[in-house]
């Protein structure tokens, strides 16, 4: 029996069990021969050996992501399972917008996870982000974040919104197309930006 080490409670507990998360995806399983499914019978199968009946008392539960997200396994893992240290830290850093683009960090969360954007992708969504609201056209996007390259076209920058379009999944609208201009950013409710 243990006793917290919150002076203002007093509650003897004891250890009932024990969590693992694991990350690892179905192609990564495959790789090496074996399945999720597979991993999880082996498992039981060490639990079962350890201590008859065990296998009995053990639940499983396969985290399940979008296709195409982006991120560790094991953060997806212990995010989409509810694993109470992460969703803590998560709600505590960054309150509980699906999404955060931390200008400082140059990260750009969503959902809790990072979606890994690149730097000219973080370039553009920051270009937008420090112009609110104002029509944004191709020119001035590749001569602001594209001077450094010689030929760039405007189809270099649709091709750049389209795939930071992709990693916001259900959150791909905070980028507006104005037709026949450009992009702009509003400013959204579900979006938390991070400036310092």
């Amino acid at each position: 029996m243990t006793i917290t080490n919150n002076p203002f409670v007093r509650i003897k507990t004891e250890p009932r069990g024990f969590a693992i998360y694991v990350g690892i995806d179905e192609a990564t399983a495959k790789a090496n021969g074996t399945t999720l499914a597979e991993i999880v019978a082996a498992v039981r199968q060490t639990l079962e050996a350890q201590v008859p009946g065990l296998a009995l008392e053990s639940f499983a539960a396969v985290a399940l992501a979008k296709e195409g997200t982006v991120g560790r396994n094991i953060d997806i893992v212990r995010k989409a399972l509810g694993e109470p240290r992460t969703v803590a830290a998560l709600n505590q850093h960054y309150g509980h917008e699906p999404v955060v683009i931390d200008l400082a960090r140059r990260k750009v969360y969503v959902d809790g996870l990072d979606i890994d954007a690149t730097d000219r992708e973080l370039e553009l969504l920051t270009y937008l982000v420090a112009n609110p609201g104002e029509n944004i056209s191709r020119e001035e996007l590749i001569e602001a974040l594209w001077s450094d390259l010689e030929h760039v076209e405007d189809r270099t920058i649709d091709v750049h919104v389209r795939r930071l379009r992709a990693k916001l999944g259900s959150y791909e609208d905070i980028i507006r197309t104005i037709r026949g201009s450009g992009y702009r950013f509003d400013a959204h409710p579900d979006v938390l930006i991070e400036r310092g």
